[in-house]
């Protein structure tokens, strides 16, 4: 962690991150604090980006979007043109695609993909993923659990 941050801005952060959903009470107390010096506190780490934001954590799998899979992705070309920028841009209008991380390496984007089951990845993969501008090749790989 950076070094403007001292102890107790750093418990604040690993309680957030624990459960975001913990009142200035209960997260002052946690981290010895009094209400209005632990809201100021947390009030600074926002404005200064340290908390991005707050989000829930859905159940996937209650949601019929239980099966996960990991797309390594090749473009055609990289260097000098616009392919990269390209391949941003429309990739964020599959909404399937949950994240996409562009990697160096023999590859280059990790897509993790959510969709109800393989034949709806199958369509997934046919219809918008390797449609997308510049690819290449694309690899896939089928998530059987996940540890962490």
């Amino acid at each position: 962690m950076s070094g403007d941050l001292d102890k107790i801005d750093q418990r604040i952060l690993k309680e957030l991150a624990a459960n975001g959903r913990l009142s200035i009470v209960e997260l002052a107390t946690r981290v010895n604090l009094t209400n209005t010096p632990c809201s100021e506190r947390v009030k600074r780490l926002e404005r200064s980006g340290y908390i991005s934001g707050y989000r829930a954590v859905l159940n996937m799998e209650k949601m019929g979007l239980g099966h996960l899979t990991i797309v390594q992705v090749s473009l055609a070309a990289t260097a000098g043109d616009n392919s990269l920028d390209a391949f941003n841009r429309v990739v964020r209008d599959i909404p399937e695609v949950e994240s996409c991380l562009m990697v160096a390496g023999s590859f280059d984007y990790l897509l993790t993909v959510r969709t109800r089951d393989i034949s709806h990845f199958r369509t997934v993969l046919g219809d918008k993923i390797n449609k997308l501008p510049g690819i290449h090749q694309t690899n896939s790989f089928a998530v059987m659990e996940s540890v962490l």
